[in-house]
């Protein structure tokens, strides 16, 4: 049960019985209407704004408003005590029995508490890394990889029908420049001395291996040719070969896309002509001049005329290149029609996880997609800055033309794929991730993900010595439902119960935005508040989970222990992260 959207229905309730008695004029707009834990946990366990919000235009005093829905709301048999704060603001407190109730309701549902038909089941696309088929993937590939796996799997849990994407570029100029660095490297593999790698192209190692395997596929069919003759098998064959590599370090790192969408093939499909078609139908393109553009020039600016898009009717600033001069598509144009096709698959609700690199392409590509879909389309971009890998404090360098950078799999082969993942979301994307491979795997609580971790553990711990030394209490979560839960009445372990009810709202919420940091900040929060209770027992023995003298205290104790592990076990399922049992 998800209690603040319940208060919610109810503070809606009321105000619909303002409006009927005549208190309140009718037909006020209520979406704006929240119900929220107060900023400061002192005044209270929820707060609603719905003064604040409606006064204006039901033609009142904030103050007046609130004090009308607070007799109201103090009439609800949960709420225990409501009261006006500052201008408007209403607090309350609710009976002790609501709170015991969602402990029961965790019990009862286990790992899928907290999970919602929010979504109810529209279907959503979320394309995430899409690196280009040049390389094995890096650590900076990897946050929008977690971001956007994450994201996907915060979407399911509240009830959409997500799909996860990969845009295959393979149809730009680095592909030609891939297939030349392969077919030095095949020549390399039939013997040949090629020298040092000629400026231009890709001279990483990993291509020797790609080289090799084409060399014993084709032999030396492809020696001494023109290159318009091996450029074509060359290029398919060395992205093949990428395209296994990115597949083999997703799956390292436990990231599994359902649809792998190669823009070469949408190309030579015909995609881009259809976008043209479409928007020449609606009078949305036009051959004309583009101002220079200030600052860096991009890849799509000539001063000549070029066939443009109407960009800024849409939100742009300006207008967009669909066709260079010499008679090629642009990047946005095979972009446009990528965004079209996921349109016509279904997806009205698109999510993109960019680099950093791409957050001057965002205008552009959303005007785009509303123009395709006539406003039917929502594409929302987030964008992962960039991630400082480092050792001790000290950058390590890496740079993917020169062959010196640290691939993503050798970061998982020295810190593990679950610290990976979850470091990758303990800062909001938008923010510059320090991942330090040495404080990653500290043993502190400055390390979230250790810290989270051992909040898990713990829990199990306290409940396998339960199990030992206090057999006659069961731990079957039904059994612990059942228990006398108000016998929790310290203050920390109702602070523990509140903070576990507020699970299905931050799900929502986190989900809504498209910010599945959140999850990480909360899990450290309630982690924090469990590490806090268990150190309490250490000082005041009568605190302690297991009681030997009281097993019916010990038995709602438990009760909270086990909550607050499927509520860990949640958040990090969501995250790709497997719970560990024990920290050695």
């Amino acid at each position: 049960m998800n209690l603040f959207k319940y208060f919610k229905d109810v503070v809606v309730g009321e105000l619909e019985e303002m409006a009927a008695a005549g208190a309140l004029p009718s037909g006020l707009d209520v979406s704006r209407v929240a119900v929220e834990p107060p900023r400061d946990r002192s005044h209270g366990d929820l707060s609603t704004n719905a003064a604040m919000v409606l006064a204006k235009p039901a033609g009142m005093k904030p103050r007046e408003l609130a004090e009308g829905l607070v007799e109201r709301l103090r009439r609800h048999p949960d709420v225990t005590e409501v009261a006006v704060a500052g201008p408007g603001f209403i607090n309350l407190r609710l009976a002790p029995a609501v709170w015991y109730a969602r402990l029961g309701d965790i019990l009862s549902e286990g790992t899928a508490y907290g999970a919602s038909d929010m979504g109810a089941g529209q279907a959503v696309n979320v394309e995430y890394v899409s690196a280009n088929p040049t390389g094995p993937l890096t650590v900076g590939h990897a946050r929008g990889a977690v971001v956007g796996d994450a994201l996907a799997g915060l979407l399911a849990k509240v009830g959409f029908a997500v799909t996860k994407e990969y845009y295959i570029n393979d149809a730009g100029g680095q592909v030609d420049t891939l297939a030349r660095s392969a077919y030095l490297r095949y020549r390399e593999a039939l013997g040949e001395e090629i020298g040092e790698i000629p400026a231009g192209l890709y001279p990483g190692d990993y291509l020797k291996d790609a080289g090799a395997a084409l060399a014993r596929r084709d032999g030396d069919k492809w020696l001494g040719k023109d290159e318009a003759a091996w450029l074509p098998a060359v290029r398919q064959f060395a992205i093949d070969s990428m395209m296994d590599l990115i597949r083999d370090d997703l799956d390292y790192l436990g990231v599994h896309q359902d649809v792998f969408s190669s823009e070469r093939k949408l190309v030579e499909a015909g995609g881009v002509e259809e976008v043209l078609k479409f928007l020449e139908e609606r009078g949305l393109v036009y051959t004309g001049v583009l101002e220079p553009p200030k600052g860096k020039t991009p890849e799509d600016w000539e001063p000549r005329p070029q066939l443009l898009f109407k960009a800024t009717q849409f939100g742009d600033d300006i207008d967009r290149a669909l066709k260079k001069s010499d008679g090629s598509w642009t990047y946005f144009a095979g972009d446009m029609a990528y965004h079209l096709d996921k349109f016509r698959r279904g997806f009205a609700l698109m999510i993109n996880v960019w680099g950093a690199d791409h957050g001057g392409y965002i205008k552009r590509m959303t005007s785009g997609v509303k123009a395709l879909t006539d406003g039917k389309g929502d594409l929302d971009v987030k964008v992962c800055q960039l991630v400082n890998l480092k050792r001790g404090g000290e950058l390590v360098k890496m740079s993917k033309r020169s062959g010196s950078f640290v691939t993503l799999r050798e970061v998982i082969e020295e810190v593990g794929k679950d610290v990976v993942r979850f470091i990758m979301l303990t800062r909001k994307n938008d923010a510059t991730l320090d991942f330090d491979l040495v404080e990653v795997t500290e043993q502190s609580r400055d390390n979230p993900v250790f810290y989270v971790q051992y909040c898990h553990a713990r829990c199990r711990s306290i409940l396998r010595h339960a199990e030992a030394e206090m057999p006659a209490v069961s731990l079957d979560p039904q059994a612990l439902a059942g228990a006398d839960l108000e016998r929790l009445t310290d203050s920390g372990e109702l602070d523990l119960i509140k903070l576990l009810a507020e699970w299905p709202r931050l799900l929502e919420s986190a989900a809504e935005a498209h910010e599945p940091h959140r999850v990480a900040f909360y899990l450290y929060d309630l982690a924090g508040a469990f590490h806090g209770q268990w150190n309490k027992g250490k000082d005041h023995a009568e605190l302690r989970f297991l009681l030997p003298d009281d097993p019916v205290l010990t038995a709602a104790r438990l009760a909270l222990v086990q909550a607050v592990a499927f509520v860990v076990a949640s958040g990090l399922e969501i995250f790709g992260v497997t719970p560990v049992e024990e920290l050695r």
